[in-house]
Order: C-alpha cells, then sequence, then structure tokens
C-alpha cells in the first residue's frame, strides 16, 4: 500500500511539475519548417535534415528559431503548424487560391499551448496580395482573399478560442509597407505584441544560420522587456 501510495503521489508531483513549464505552438510559413518537425508531417517544407535541399546552410533543427527560443526559455514544444508559401490571406502566388495552406485554415490545429508564435505575412506581401480595407466585422470568404480582413479574421478567432495562451506575431522584415502597417494596426486592436525582426540574414529570401540565431535573439529580447 505504501509503495502503491508513494507512486501516485510521485505521477501527480511530476504532472504538476510538467504543467507549469509552458509550451509553445508554432504557426508559420517556410521561415519556421523542418523536416519532421511540423505538424501535419504532410505540410510543404523549404528546411530539410542535412539541408538536402541545399537552399541555405541549416543543417539541423537545432539551428532553427523556434528551436533555440523554446530550448533556451527552458519551455516545452507543443506543436509546429508550418507551411512553406502559406499566406494569411486566401489569394497566393500568380493569383492562385492558397486557402488549403492559409493560416486562417490552419490555425484550429495548434494543440493546446500556452503560448502561440505567429510568423507570418512574408508570403502575402511576396505574392502581391491586395491588402483591401480593414473591416472586423461580417468578414465573407470573398474578403479572405484581402490580407487586412484576413488578418483580423484570424486574430479575432484566436483571441477568442486560445483563452489564456499568449499569442505573438512575429513581423518579418523588408516587406510592403502596406502589409506592415496592417499587421501593426490589426495586431494591436486584438491585444497581440508585434516582434518587429530587423536586418534578419538571408540566403534565398531564408534566414541563414546566423539570420536564424538573430531572429531567436530578437525574439529573446522582446520577450525580457
Amino acid at each position: 500500500m505504501k509503495k502503491l501510495l508513494f507512486v501516485l503521489l510521485t505521477a501527480l508531483f511530476a504532472g504538476t511539475v510538467t504543467a507549469q513549464i509552458p509550451s509553445v505552438s508554432i504557426l508559420g510559413d517556410s521561415y519556421s519548417t523542418y523536416e519532421d518537425f511540423v505538424t501535419p508531417a504532410t505540410n510543404e517544407l523549404w528546411y530539410y535534415a542535412q539541408n538536402g535541399e541545399g537552399k541555405t546552410d541549416v543543417k539541423d533543427v537545432s539551428q532553427t528559431w523556434w528551436h533555440q527560443v523554446i530550448k533556451e526559455n527552458g519551455w516545452r514544444m507543443c506543436l509546429n503548424n508550418s507551411y512553406s508559401g502559406a499566406t494569411i490571406s486566401y489569394t497566393g502566388y500568380d493569383g492562385n487560391d492558397y486557402s488549403a495552406r492559409s493560416f486562417n485554415t490552419r490555425m484550429n490545429d495548434l494543440g493546446s499551448p500556452d503560448i502561440i508564435f505567429v510568423f507570418g505575412a512574408t508570403n502575402d506581401s511576396w505574392a502581391g496580395t491586395p491588402v483591401g480595407e480593414y473591416k472586423y466585422e461580417g468578414i465573407t470568404k470573398g474578403d479572405m482573399y484581402s490580407f487586412r480582413p484576413a488578418l483580423a479574421h484570424m486574430l479575432k478567432w484566436m483571441t477568442d478560442y486560445y483563452l489564456n495562451t499568449k499569442i505573438y506575431f512575429l513581423l518579418n522584415d523588408d516587406l510592403r509597407d502596406d502589409i506592415d502597417e496592417s499587421v501593426k494596426t490589426i495586431c494591436a486592436r486584438y491585444g497581440v505584441p508585434v516582434i518587429e525582426l530587423e536586418g534578419i540574414d538571408k540566403i534565398s529570401g531564408h534566414p541563414s544560420v546566423k539570420g536564424m540565431r538573430q531572429i531567436a535573439d530578437q525574439v529573446n529580447r522582446f520577450l525580457k522587456k
């Protein structure tokens, strides 16, 4: 009986300790992908194990920005739902319909984290997505093909659904001015802090090993403010 009680108390204590460690989920695009470390596994990738694609000098998952941030803060990974080429809106490259990979389509598949990092808007900027008008109510499917209504829809839903979860938006550097302005304005409306990145080193438009370290450092600095 004493042995059973000891086992039960040990399990209960271990569960309590684990629960106190914040868990993190990522909702991202190519910048946050890595082979075998995204869910669902069918999501398209940019970063591969051992740099199999030869696109950057990133060769190990430990070099990704999110792996460094989570490890250095003593957190746990909950889920990384990142998809290469993903837009927040439904408009993709060459005007193609990207609703299947949109942030809005994937935002309900992040598990039950304590912290969410949203790292998006890069492909909306690069793809020439129409920015649209600021709209916060009565958003239709047609509105979702413009950036501002799509971002408002996403943040409204996420802040309502992920209660007591801290949500941060990582804003890439060198994006269109109207995209930058839109992110800051809409995030402010929903109380989502924006981490503005600066001077990120890139290869083929994507963070290098140095760039990943720069992102991690800038995120950590922001969180310590």
